[in-house]
């Protein structure tokens, strides 16, 4: 879908809203006889209430936690493009976020500086990491689900175990971070202030990521190569392009980017935690189903992952503001969510070749 096809389904979506509110406080006021005055002040109490939720700091930091599950879902959504699934995105992700806390720990802490080479050093040894797994599934046709869930299980046991020989604990001293970056005067604009102009360098780095990513699919010979090999990889072959080498070039962009979300999460964090299922906790899994959602397209896979970064942060939103919520139910929400969206969104157009291997004619 185009980005105007997502406009106008985000029009309709928003009109369908606003319709059915008006529907109800008809049906309230004239069957149920509710005063127009208890109406008003119901809405009012709910503006209210989304506005004190709403507040420019929880956008701000939403766009922080969803920036990780932005580049895991471009880097999967490429792969599963080019007809190969990535479903180690998670385990690369927790790879990311170890490789940059014990890159900036032997650099040293000494400020963002050192947070940046941690992000490059992780980058750099995720993208070798991803090689060998491209190798593994294109090159000798492994099981690609069985290839991914061995690198998640391979990072779950592999990278706290690590972290225990170099810190004495699977949690790591606290990092530094890389700041944000602020504009005087235009960060003091009301309510778009914070938001656009004192945020994290590392969420615009997404942002150009995803502008960029949707530009080189759909705009360029190099994007359609991209979608031939997944939909039609024999016309492709046809065409004189070899089909492999360009699901090489996806898979090992997946598996960078996945590192680059882990190292951006670990950023934004205070410290890597190897405990549990780890600081990456399914943002992995997340990435794969926010690109599902975005049917495949940057823009959607970003949009939904923003949601999904909302959904994370209003736990914490809520308690601050002494809204009683049940956590159980609220951590159901994502749940919900997923249902809703699925629901509303309309079916997912999966490339006609995912997951079968190719071999070439000649």
């Amino acid at each position: 879908m185009s980005v105007s096809g997502y406009a106008r389904r985000g029009v309709q979506l928003a009109g369908l809203a606003v319709v059915v509110v008006i529907v109800l406080a008809a049906v309230a006021t004239v069957a149920f006889g509710v005063p127009i005055s208890a109406l008003e002040r119901v809405v009012a109490d709910g503006l209210d209430t989304l506005r004190r939720i709403f507040t420019p700091g929880y956008v701000a930091r939403s766009m922080e936690l969803a920036a990780p599950i932005t580049l895991a879902a471009i880097g999967g959504l490429y792969a599963e493009k080019s007809g190969v699934f990535n479903i180690g995105l998670e385990g690369f992700m927790i790879f990311g976020a170890f490789f940059a806390a014990a890159a900036t720990y032997f650099v040293g802490a000494g400020g963002a500086v050192h947070a940046w080479i941690g992000i490059g050093v992780s980058v750099l040894l995720t993208t070798g990491l991803t090689v060998l797994f491209a190798v593994l599934l294109i090159r000798y046709k492994a099981d690609q689900i069985v290839a991914g869930l061995g690198v998640w299980f391979i990072g779950l046991g592999l990278v706290p175990f690590t972290a225990a020989i170099i810190w004495d604990s699977r949690n790591s001293p606290r990092m530094p971070g890389v700041g944000r970056v602020t504009v005087p005067g235009a960060s003091e604009i009301p309510y778009l202030g914070r938001i656009v102009f004192d945020q994290s360098p590392l969420v615009w780095l997404t942002v150009l990521v995803v502008i960029g990513s949707w530009v080189f699919l759909y705009r360029t010979r190099y994007g359609y190569w991209i979608q031939a090999a997944g939909d039609n990889p024999e016309a492709l072959d046809t065409a004189g392009i070899d089909v492999n080498r360009v699901r090489y070039a996806t898979v090992i962009f997946s598996g960078a980017l996945a590192g680059l979300g882990g190292a951006v999460l670990l950023a934004h964090s205070s410290s890597f935690v190897g405990t549990g299922q780890t600081m990456v906790d399914g943002r992995g899994w997340l990435g794969i189903v926010a690109y599902l959602f975005g049917n495949y397209n940057p823009i959607g896979a970003a949009a939904a992952a923003l949601l999904f970064g909302g959904v994370d942060m209003l736990q914490g939103q809520l308690q601050t503001l002494n809204i009683d919520a049940s956590p159980k139910l609220l951590g159901l929400l994502p749940y919900v969510v997923v249902i809703v969206v699925l629901t509303g969104w309309g079916k997912t157009q999966v490339p006609s070749s995912v997951g079968d291997p190719y071999e070439s004619e000649d």
